[in-house]
């Protein structure tokens, strides 16, 4: 199995990224990066999974329709995963859905197989928490759109990641690969990477996963550009490190089989103690690159 797949190995139908569960070889995470064109339209029915539709750039109409009704949401989205908070939709299992635009975009369609039938819903930006992580070179942004404490779904995680350049995310390392009820969950999880260029060159960074005993024993030393995607179906994952002069973004989508929907991580037990030196330290001054508007 090839956990790195950089840009334009995932290709899918209309999709640059298609990660289904059946190519991953799991059971649950679904990930699919769709570029519209000014007036493009696509339909695709959500079968038995959710999915929450998100503006990478651009805005969108989204459409659902099932047996239980018909409903229509307008996403302003954003210039770039860098400008700003997206606002996003909601699609229930067992519907069919149309993305539509105007100007044309890039939209992120993040999925997860799923028992329970939701209503379709609109999540405003202003409503996503904007949160600081960590400290020092480990400073990073974390838009919390679709956390399990912030909205609701079934079995769906989703969470985007800002990494100034020249910092470290996703550290200390941590993984989610056994069962272990209060301190654990069992979650596959899907990077996808994008980058600010400077001055027109392309951004860079690496990603490593290490095993953890549990599972496939993934193992992964990656470098990563835009448009790639890392698949983490165990292990530790951790750092994800931006090189100097570029901000790292990266799209976390998480599921799994676990009966509460919820992100409980264990620490590599080597890097651990990197937690405690975080209050003596300030928060990278770049920090935050935006907050979420007002409602």
């Amino acid at each position: 199995m090839t956990y790195h797949l950089p840009a334009g190995k995932a290709l899918g139908g209309p999709y640059v990224v298609d990660v289904t569960p059946e190519k991953a070889g799991w059971g649950y995470s679904s990930l699919r990066i769709l570029e519209l064109p000014p007036g493009g339209t696509h339909t695709f029915d959500t079968g038995d999974s959710e999915w929450i539709v998100l503006s990478l750039t651009g805005g969108c109409t989204v459409t659902t329709a099932d047996d239980f009704g018909h409903s229509t949401f307008e996403v302003t989205g954003r210039d770039s995963v860098f400008s700003g908070v997206s606002d996003f939709v909601y699609a229930p299992r067992d519907a069919r859905t149309t993305v539509s635009t105007t100007d044309g975009g890039r939209f992120a369609l993040t999925g997860a197989r799923c028992t329970r039938r939701l209503p379709a819903r609109y999540g405003p930006a202003s409503s996503v928490p904007v949160e600081l992580r960590g400290t020092g070179s480990s400073s990073r942004q974390v838009n919390n759109f679709g956390a399990a404490s912030v909205f609701e779904c079934d079995k769906l995680i989703a969470v985007e990641v800002i990494t100034p350049g020249g910092n470290w995310s996703s550290f200390p390392p941590h993984k989610h690969d056994e069962h272990r009820p209060g301190e654990e969950s069992v979650l596959e999880e899907i990077y996808y990477f994008e980058f600010a260029d400077h001055d027109g060159t392309p951004g860079l960074g690496y990603q490593r996963v290490s095993p953890s005993g549990q599972g496939r024993n993934t193992d992964v030393l990656a470098e990563v550009r835009g448009g790639d995607v890392v698949l983490i179906p165990d292990g530790w994952h951790g750092p994800s490190m931006a090189v100097p002069g570029h901000h790292m973004y990266y799209l976390n989508v998480m599921a799994g089989p676990e009966a509460e929907r919820a992100w409980l991580i264990c620490d590599h037990p080597d890097h651990a103690w990197v937690r405690g030196t975080w209050p003596e330290q300030p928060v990278d001054p770049r920090l935050p690159l935006y907050t979420a508007p007002s409602q």
